[in-house]
């Protein structure tokens, strides 16, 4: 077992105003999956992209949207969303201080630089 404190981990900015924190992945161990936790300026968003992975995303702090061709949806604090292989999105900071979302990827996505990753090799956020 191990225990990471996300502020002990280095964050990157993938995007302007947008940091990621990888707490767990192969670094630790984890075979199968990553866990991400994003931090997301006022007004700031993911780039809109698509990626043949799924993933689980869940609002610790915030307010938002998720955006996808069928338009926008409101999230905030404790709201969980799951976002399909191939299906284009982007998060979006609406509120007046920082969206912190935690966000759950197949371990291959994180590997798989430029497949639909924009902003870095572990990607946006979602």
């Amino acid at each position: 077992m191990q225990i990471v404190r996300y502020r002990d981990v280095q964050p990157h900015e993938d995007v302007p105003g947008v940091f990621r924190r990888v707490v767990i992945g192969p670094e630790q161990g984890a075979p199968r999956f990553v866990m991400r936790v994003f931090e997301l300026l006022p007004g700031c968003s993911t780039p809109y992209h698509v990626h043949d992975w799924e993933h689980e995303v869940f609002v610790i702090s915030g307010r938002g949207v998720i955006r996808s061709i069928s338009g926008e949806t409101p999230i905030d604090e404790e709201t969980a969303v799951y976002v399909a292989p191939g299906e284009e999105h982007c998060f979006t900071n609406r509120g007046g201080g920082v969206l912190k979302v935690i966000c759950v990827i197949p371990a291959h996505g994180h590997l798989d630089p430029g497949r639909g990753n924009p902003g870095g090799e572990e990607g946006a956020a979602g």
